[in-house]
């Protein structure tokens, strides 16, 4: 059983807690965050041990009443694995921590690729990260392009690909940043970092990505278009992305015509937080003009859950095979 802790207990830390919590070959041993918020008692409430993430305000968990099990460097010392949430850049500050406590560490989207010198995922590159000590789960948008265009490169060979990310301006719970009445080139000079980081997973993929945020916070959507060395057909290209893990198809003709269509069918599903953990494709979208075109959304709050449980099993070598480590993980989460 691998001892997992969480540091950072927002957005993607509580998400991740809780989908360990389902694994039987994982546990949660504690979470750290840096204030006493509600997010705090929430955690405690699920049963999960609070530690302070920043030592000095150990006595603000205190004050409120939240009764904490010890500091950081406490926690790390009990774990195998720590998986760091923090926001982006901190995770790099944090990493002499992890060396320093022995402990393997996970970290997300929001650091550079060089935090690790490996970035993840579960359906790309699994086996390559065997063992690892630290490895980097790829950001939401780059994780809903590398599970399309893996499946479609082994298959056609991908030639070229072309994305419009059009983005999400803040989380659903975010009033720091939004929302905003603008529409803002993300960022303005181009191409984009979204490209680049699909190439730290997959580097022979030749892919030019461009982004804009809106005022949404419900989810990402992409706009792909994708050129092969050997031309399919619609069919052919339903086929394999229907073979391929965590790619759901939606359809305008059951009513899901918009990123709001989507999470009603995350809330009608029953799912925890309408988590939507699969990229989610329009049927009637893709066509093929010379060229393949298609629509998919990412719900940026969930979608790379998965991967870092994938992670966790790969760096502590529980499954060496990444595809029974995938169904493993699709099916403790409730993933079709």
């Amino acid at each position: 059983m691998v001892k997992v802790a969480i540091n950072g207990y927002g957005t993607i830390g509580k998400r991740i807690a809780d989908a360990v919590d389902s694994q039987d070959d994982m546990e949660i041993i504690g979470v750290a965050k840096t204030r006493p918020n509600f997010e705090a008692k929430i955690a405690i409430e699920r049963g999960y041990e609070m530690y302070a993430a920043i030592p000095e305000k150990c006595d603000d968990f205190e004050r409120v009443g939240i009764t904490i099990a010890g500091t950081i460097q406490d926690l790390l010392c009990k774990a195998d694995i720590v998986i760091d949430c923090t926001p982006g850049g901190i995770g790099a500050q944090n990493k002499s921590i992890y060396e320093d406590a022995g402990v393997k560490a996970i970290f997300q989207g929001g650091e550079k690729h060089g935090v690790a010198e490996f970035s993840f995922n579960s359906a790309c590159n699994y086996e390559d990260a065997l063992g690892r000590d630290f490895l980097r789960v790829v950001s939401c948008n780059t994780t809903g392009l590398c599970r399309v265009l893996n499946p479609l490169d082994k298959e056609f060979g991908v030639k070229k690909a072309r994305a419009l990310l059009i983005r999400r301006a803040a989380d659903p719970n975010d009033d720091k940043k939004g929302p905003i009445n603008s529409i803002v080139p993300d960022p303005v000079t181009l191409p984009s970092h979204h490209g680049p980081d699909v190439q730290t997973v997959l580097p022979h993929i030749n892919i030019t990505t461009l982004a804009i945020k809106i005022p949404t916070t419900l989810m990402h959507l992409h706009v792909l278009n994708v050129v092969f060395d050997k031309k399919p057909e619609v069919y052919n290209i339903k086929a394999v992305l229907e073979k391929a893990p965590r790619i759901r198809f939606v359809s305008a003709a059951d009513g899901i015509t918009s990123t709001a269509s989507i999470i009603e069918l995350g809330r009608d599903l029953s799912r925890p937080r309408y988590d939507m953990w699969e990229n989610c494709l329009w049927d009637e979208s893709i066509s093929i003009k010379d060229e393949l075109y298609f629509f998919q959304a990412i719900h940026q709050e969930s979608i790379v859950i998965p991967e870092n449980i994938d992670a966790i099993r790969a760096m502590a070598e529980l499954e060496e095979n990444g595809q029974k480590s995938v169904i493993k993980t699709n099916k403790s989460m409730g993933i079709i």
